[in-house]
């Protein structure tokens, strides 16, 4: 599938919008209501969409939430997904409170071996303000017992935001130091009625430039096969990888290669912006193949050159709050 000049070969999948964490940059400040249980996609219908969609060009899929595993029957969805044919890639976005060693390992059995999680702060007490869960160690455990089983490349996806996380990027970016981790530092994304001030945003150059001044000249990193946005770069002498992913300040949307299904069952082929088409709609009501195909390609020839979010005055800001995309 093209969009413009952009191949689209990578579905990022939303199962829930249910998640056991209530993330400042997340969650609305406001009262919000989830998907009910009648509304929400079916797994069946999911890896019918999947499969459509690989038989249309799709090649990678990651499962998002809310938080995947907070969905009963993820490992019985994960498996019949792995058997889709021409899937070259599947991983998954975790919190990691809800693993363990056991979920892990069964992970790893079905073929599944890239996992990233969602880590802002080394500090429990910071964790705890950021998440409103006391989970700090529970999550670090999962991480070393990802790192202990194999699991590889191993990232952690980290929002700064100022007079919060900010005194810790040095902290969180020393983790490549001993381990080979990727640390990727993510732009926070104003979206919807979140609890988190526009000036609490804090851009890569700024958090690059603390790095150098307390660890030297980062050297830049050669992408690989399924490589995200991230702009990969190490610490000299590191075991791992400290990549920056830059929605505002450098976006990255003629690389995007990205169409998304929320959990909602619409597609959405831009993050950053509201426009979905429904597809579970028609799915439900008999369609066949060729129709639902015609919606995904439709969704595709839809995906916008650009979002407008580092525009303040753009009419074009997206409503939506990440825990109902699947980010």
């Amino acid at each position: 599938m093209i969009a413009g000049n952009r191949p689209i070969n990578y579905l990022r999948i939303s199962i829930t919008d249910r998640c056991n964490f209530r993330c400042l940059y997340c969650i609305p400040a406001s009262p919000f209501k989830v998907i009910g249980h009648d509304q929400i996609a079916r797994y069946e219908e999911i890896i019918r969409i999947t499969q459509l969609a690989c038989e249309m060009g799709i090649t990678k899929v990651r499962i998002t939430g809310g938080e995947p595993f907070a969905r009963k029957g993820i490992f019985s969805f994960l498996a019949s997904l792995c058997d889709i044919k021409g899937l070259e890639d599947i991983s998954i976005t975790t919190n990691g409170s809800l693993l363990n060693t056991e979920k892990m390992e069964h992970l790893i059995q079905l073929g599944i071996k890239r996992l990233n999680f969602s880590l802002d702060t080394l500090t429990p007490e910071i964790f705890k303000t950021i998440t409103r869960k006391n989970d700090f160690q529970k999550v670090w455990d999962t991480i070393m017992i990802a790192h202990h089983l194999g699991i590889a490349p191993l990232k952690i996806n980290t929002v700064i935001l100022k007079g919060i996380n900010d005194h810790e990027i040095e902290n969180l970016a020393a983790l490549t130091l001993k381990y080979p981790f990727h640390i990727r530092f993510i732009e926070y994304m104003p979206m919807g009625d979140l609890p988190v001030k526009e000036d609490q945003q804090i851009l890569t150059g700024e958090i690059m430039g603390r790095i150098e001044s307390g660890f030297g000249k980062l050297l830049a990193c050669e992408s690989v096969e399924h490589d995200g946005p991230a702009k990969k770069y190490k610490i000299k002498g590191a075991k791992g990888i400290i990549g920056f992913i830059t929605p505002i300040s450098s976006h990255f949307c003629a690389q995007c290669n990205r169409l998304r299904l929320t959990a909602r069952g619409t597609l959405r082929p831009c993050l950053l912006n509201d426009y979905e088409n429904d597809i579970i709609t028609p799915l439900r009501n008999n369609a066949t193949d060729e129709e639902l195909k015609k919606i995904i390609q439709d969704s595709v020839t839809r995906k916008p050159s650009c979002h407008h979010l580092a525009d303040p005055a753009s009419m074009h800001l997206p409503l939506s709050h990440m825990t109902s995309i699947g980010g």
